[in-house]
């Protein structure tokens, strides 16, 4: 660690210094993190070198361009949690005129996201008109990992999820269908059991999305299911394999009743005695000053999710 000649004594770092590092160490580039925080390249430079300045330590090492020094990942982490504490602090102070006021980050699965939130957004608006979603969609770890950082108020996910430190609502079930290509044997089915898959080729989500640890989970159920070789990376893209004729999938009752299999192409059946795939859950960072109001938006959510539930086709 190179020591700087320091600031006069009692200088303390600014929040935009903080964020300006905080971003570096989220994007590993000076022109990503600028980009981040809407500044050019040489501002958040000079605001970096402000800061190792008032620290007295060498922040970065760029002789390997952005990468921060162990004072600079100590500083960043820190860095990190005072933003943190310094948004929750002005969302606390909104809030006192009522919940769910201001900015709130939310992250939703890839596989949630664009089935739920369509219908959910004029809902929450009717209820909370002073709320200001900011929206993000990733994976379940990268969503979960960033509400255990405070980078998120919440996300939805699918369960179950191990999780440790976060708190969880379940808003809803999200039932299985099967897809399956025009003139399948199955589809002529009224009398489907998770059995009639023995031999078909399932067709799965790639790795990381929860929704095939799901589905393997319901494949793995009996002898004889198996999983094709195949994956997709949405279930856009899988529907469209199962139109292709390269065999069949599991798709979520949301997603179906979303239209996400609309097209002559493709088929979809419920199970006989319909089956649960997974839940549909709101989960937050316990002890977060937001519990409460991270509560209101379960049960908003929850109430749209049972007014978009309908009889199997």
């Amino acid at each position: 660690m190179t020591n700087l000649d320091p600031l006069p004594r009692g200088a303390l770092p600014t929040l935009r210094q903080l964020q300006f590092l905080a971003a570096l160490q989220a994007h590993g580039s000076f022109v990503r993190a600028a980009d981040a925080v809407g500044v050019t390249q040489p501002t958040l430079s000079a605001g970096v070198k402000e800061l190792e300045a008032i620290l007295g330590v060498t922040l970065v090492d760029r002789a390997r361009g952005a990468a921060l020094t162990p004072a600079g990942e100590e500083a960043a982490s820190r860095a990190v949690r005072i933003l943190s504490e310094t948004e929750e602090l002005v969302r606390a102070l909104h809030g006192a005129s009522g919940p769910l006021v201001g900015p709130f980050r939310l992250g939703a699965i890839p596989t949630i996201a664009p089935f739920l939130l369509p219908k959910a957004l004029p809902a929450l608006r009717g209820q909370f008109p002073d709320l200001r979603l900011l929206l993000r969609e990733d994976v379940s770890n990268r969503l979960v990992d960033q509400v255990r950082a405070r980078a998120l108020d919440a996300a939805i996910i699918a369960l179950p999820y191990e999780a440790s430190g976060l708190e969880i609502e379940v808003i809803g079930e999200d039932e299985f269908l099967l897809a399956a290509p025009k003139g399948h044997p199955l589809v002529r089915r009224n009398d489907l059991t998770p059995e009639d898959l023995a031999g078909e080729d399932v067709l799965l989500l790639e790795d990381g999305h929860c929704l095939r640890d799901h589905a393997l989970r319901f494949c793995g159920a009996a002898p004889g299911r198996q999983a094709a070789d195949v994956s997709a990376t949405s279930l856009y893209t899988l529907v469209q394999m199962v139109a292709g004729g390269m065999g069949v999938t599991l798709l979520p009752r949301l997603a179906s009743e979303a239209g996400t299999a609309a097209g002559p192409a493709v088929e979809v059946r419920p199970f006989s005695a319909p089956v649960v795939g997974r839940s549909i859950g709101v989960a937050w960072r316990a002890g977060s000053p937001r519990s409460g109001e991270c509560r209101l938006l379960a049960a908003a959510l929850r109430e749209v999710v049972s007014g978009s539930a309908s009889p199997a086709p």
